[in-house]
């Protein structure tokens, strides 16, 4: 495919490479999977498995790859309702291998679940300080390289601009955030917060089991149709458990389906998104969503808007991809990343704070 170059402030388009057959366009491609298919995709580089203690909680991070102190590592962190391990088919196809770990947000994969009824945004932030602060501990990392994938998009932007002297480079797969809200919203918010967390305890809001693991990935696959089947089984053992009864439980929390009690501030995410030193690449899929999820109120310009107050930033598409790139087209977006990140493989030009001073 020949090196990837990047523009910045402007939209590059990579064109997916054709080996073999075509694949038939995702509407073709069967929910059902045959009975004969059940080999799963077999991971090129396996994943060292990590407990830290992060703020009282036991969290899960995966790790590939050997960490060095002159090196920066890749820290990916996954969207709601995704596990770590969903990176590992954009793992794979790196060459070479970066020094990667990729935690479970709290409340998904093998991360401890807390005891509490729902999740706020300010906790995926202090997580990811805990987490860095763990890492630095560890193998003496000062400076880090952040990409987030949907809600990971949007902790790793926030992050970015809250410790901008911590993050060298910063990548963000389709983390569009939500559309503007406005301060008459907030009774019917806040009811409808309260609303469901009572429906949480009243079990209305629990995740739905599956009979197998097969019908775990007939359930992926049916949400992404461009899912390849030895992936979607793949994904399928870690996406979801069997329980007691032997139903398949998906590694999540269901206190994850509670609205967020706070609105949206667009002005607040500016402000901090302004605050970003790190050069910075906004990845989105040709097929992105935006438009279907939310019309009018907040459209693929209204997102370009927003992203364009950080200083350093480049813009690329990803052609035949769906808000799962990742998944879809893993080698296209490792050559992104790696021809993005390639000047980020040793300590980098900024001078470094910890944590605690960053500003």
């Amino acid at each position: 495919m020949g090196t990837v170059r990047l523009k910045r402030e402007l939209s590059a388009k990579y064109k997916t490479e054709t080996v073999g057959e075509p694949a038939p366009p995702p509407a073709a491609q069967a929910t059902k999977i045959p009975a004969a298919m059940t080999t799963p995709y077999q991971a090129l580089h396996s994943s060292q498995s990590h407990f830290w203690p992060i703020r009282g909680l036991p969290y899960h991070v995966r790790t590939w790859g050997e960490p060095g102190p002159t090196l920066v590592p890749w820290v990916m962190l996954h969207g709601w309702m995704d596990v770590a391990a969903s990176y590992q088919f954009l793992v794979d196809a790196l060459d070479p291998l970066p020094f990667v770990l990729a935690p479970d947000w709290r409340g998904f994969g093998l991360s401890a679940s807390p005891t509490q009824d729902h999740f706020t945004f300010p906790d995926y932030l202090s997580d990811l300080e805990g987490l860095l602060d763990h890492c630095q501990a560890l193998y003496g990392h000062q400076v880090f390289n952040l990409i987030g994938h949907s809600m990971g998009g949007n902790v790793a932007t926030l992050y970015a601009g809250l410790r901008p002297l911590r993050i060298h480079k910063l990548v963000n797969l389709e983390g569009f955030g939500l559309p503007p809200s406005s301060a008459n919203m907030a009774p019917e918010r806040l009811r409808r917060f309260m609303n469901e967390v009572k429906q949480l305890h009243q079990g209305e809001l629990a995740l739905k089991t599956y009979d197998s693991a097969q019908a775990v990935a007939e359930r992926l696959i049916k949400t992404n149709p461009r899912l390849a089947l030895d992936k979607a089984l793949w994904l399928a053992q870690h996406w979801a458990q069997p329980n007691a009864s032997g139903q398949w439980q998906i590694l999540g929390s269901a206190a994850h389906k509670v609205v967020s009690a706070h609105l949206y501030q667009v002005d607040e995410v500016l402000a901090v998104m302004a605050c970003i030193q790190a050069p910075t690449l906004s990845v989105h899929a040709q097929a992105h969503d935006l438009h279907a999820r939310w019309g009018k109120t907040y459209t693929f310009e209204d997102y370009r808007a927003r992203m364009s107050v950080i200083p350093d930033l480049a813009h690329l598409e990803i052609e035949d991809a769906s808000h799962m790139l990742h998944h879809d087209q893993p080698r296209v977006l490792a050559q992104a990343l790696t021809a993005f990140l390639s000047d980020a493989d040793h300590l980098p030009h900024r001078p470094t704070q910890s944590a605690a001073s960053s500003a």
